[in-house]
């Protein structure tokens, strides 16, 4: 597994928290920024993040903002993405399993970067359980393709 990750301005503390995990973990991954402080555009980040995960490049993604919210939105709006803003680990847990998600949005204003490293742990290390939820994931997937 290759993960892809970004941040805004308003995610640069636990996008650090990430990459220290996925070191930790033995997880590569490639940085897409950002390093400043000062106010940038979240979808500056997360469009071109979310076209890697869909193209292949890179099997997930995990994006940073303020809240989350701006970063899901914008990489949901790519074809093949499908990303879970997730602040609990037992919806970490249940996104991959149910819903086979690719993508991992988080807020750094909503959560510390204790729980941000329990989610994404859960979240890396969890597989899709296939079965009854393939039907449901697939039902996505051709909605998108029309």
């Amino acid at each position: 597994m290759k993960v892809a990750i970004a941040s805004d301005h308003g995610g640069i503390n636990i996008r650090k928290e990430m990459m220290n995990l996925m070191d930790e973990l033995g997880i590569p991954y490639e940085d897409f920024g950002c390093e400043c402080t000062t106010s940038v555009d979240y979808p500056d980040y997360a469009l071109p993040v979310a076209e890697k995960v869909a193209n292949g490049e890179f099997d997930r993604g995990i994006l940073i903002c303020g809240t989350g919210i701006g970063m899901s939105i914008a990489a949901n709006k790519v074809k093949g993405i499908r990303c879970a803003l997730v602040h609990d680990t037992f919806s970490a847990k249940a996104t991959r399993e149910h819903n086979d998600t690719n993508m991992l949005a988080m807020g750094e204003r909503v959560i510390g970067p204790g729980l941000a490293r329990d989610i994404a742990e859960i979240w890396l290390t969890t597989e899709f359980e296939g079965g009854r939820h393939e039907n449901r994931v697939s039902k996505i997937k051709n909605y998108e393709n029309k």
